[in-house]
């Protein structure tokens, strides 16, 4: 893209961006805003008041709500971060949103175009009846993601891509595991802690504990009382800032990823691989799309199978790890991406003004594959 672009970046209030610890999709919006700026475009970020990233910031409440402790409805402020970006929408030629189902919202009544990226799981009981007759512009963040609606109108499948190459390279290597994510059982926590005593390896648990009574019940009842019974051979560290968790990583033999929900793609396992650290991981989600097996780790279907697994990380070439990594999930290779998206989703709404009333909207299209995604499976299949 050669024209520079005023573009909205709408991220949620609940973590700032980047976030101080644990927080994927507000690492990936500050990535996406620092490159969208060294690259010339006029980039304003909806975001919480403590966060800090280049160009112009609205705030949309004061501070990030999550590490407050807020743990009550997202919904009102949610609409009040919608409220401020539709204040201002004229402003912008686009406005890309991070908001996961609100932000279809904003795009169906937006006076400028919309670009929506789904970074959760789609696989969601209300999720066909929203995405039925979507509006334009939703990106999915992986093909098994944006597999779980065939039938939706993909603008595009961006993989998520990081600044990744300060990423610290392990000098000082340990025999210890390690894991990286939150306190609940569809992460596999307590899966870990097996295969790490199946393994008979040291654990180190880098972990976020949420404020919901559910998440604190597994906290006490489930989690706790299996690190007890593994005895010293976990250690937990609580919820991590980023650097800690960098030096975590690069210190580790290998990082575990047991959790059986179908991640939508993973930051976790590209942060572990650009420290030049293998990953054990279930073969679910969007994973596959990121992990060589047999190359940058290995999958395993239970907890019997990646322990088996733990030893043979050891015949990987870490350095190669960390070098295909760098190069396969960069932010200059997403932000690529993106521009390409923003230039479609922009192209299209222009046609559509000179065409006039009557363009059918969303699936109504036609069947024809949208170019932008043809383009990134064509650039996945040459990358095989």
């Amino acid at each position: 893209m050669t024209r520079s672009l005023r573009i909205a970046q709408v991220a949620p209030p609940f973590e700032r961006v980047p976030p101080r610890a644990y927080g994927g999709t507000e690492r990936i919006v500050h990535g996406l805003v620092t490159e969208l700026d060294r690259r010339g475009h006029e980039v304003t970020t909806f975001a919480s008041g403590d966060s800090v990233m280049p160009g112009r910031h609205i705030e949309t409440v004061p501070e990030a709500l999550r590490p407050l402790g807020y743990a009550g409805d997202s919904l009102p402020y949610m609409q009040l971060t919608l409220h401020e970006v539709l204040a201002r929408a004229s402003e912008f030629d686009l406005i890309h949103a991070h908001m996961e189902w609100a932000s279809l919202l904003l795009a169906r009544v937006s006076p400028v175009p919309v670009v929506t990226t789904f970074h959760g799981r789609l696989d969601l009981p209300w999720a066909d009846a929203l995405l039925r007759n979507p509006p334009e512009g939703l990106v999915a963040i992986s093909e098994n993601q944006a597999g779980t609606h065939p039938d939706v109108p993909w603008a595009a499948v961006v993989h998520n891509g990081l600044r990744l190459n300060d990423m610290p390279f392990g000098s000082k290597r340990t025999d210890a595991l390690c894991f990286v994510g939150r306190v609940v059982p569809e992460k596999g926590i307590v899966e870990a802690i097996e295969i790490a005593v199946a393994a008979d390896r040291p654990l180190r648990i880098a972990a976020k504990a949420g404020p919901t009574a559910v998440e604190r019940d597994y906290f006490e009842n489930v989690f706790r009382p299996a690190m007890k019974a593994a005895g010293s051979l976990v250690e937990y560290l609580g919820e991590l800032d980023q650097p800690d968790r960098d030096d975590l990583f690069a210190q580790s033999y290998a990082t575990l990823m047991p959790g059986s929900w179908p991640e939508p793609f993973g930051l976790v396992l590209i942060e572990s691989l650009a420290c030049g650290t293998p990953v054990i991981a279930r073969r679910v989600g969007g994973l596959p799309e990121i992990l060589r097996d047999g190359i940058d780790g290995f999958f395993g279907d239970d907890v019997k199978g990646m322990a088996f697994k733990v030893d043979r990380v050891a015949d990987l070439d870490r350095v190669a790890i960390r070098e295909s990594v760098l190069d396969r999930f960069s932010v200059e290779r997403m932000t690529d991406r993106y521009e390409a998206v923003y230039a479609a989703r922009l192209d299209a709404a222009r046609k559509k003004i000179a065409v006039g009333p009557g363009v059918a909207q969303g699936g109504d299209e036609g069947s024809e594959e949208p170019e932008p995604l043809a383009a990134h499976r064509m650039g996945t299949l040459a990358r095989r």
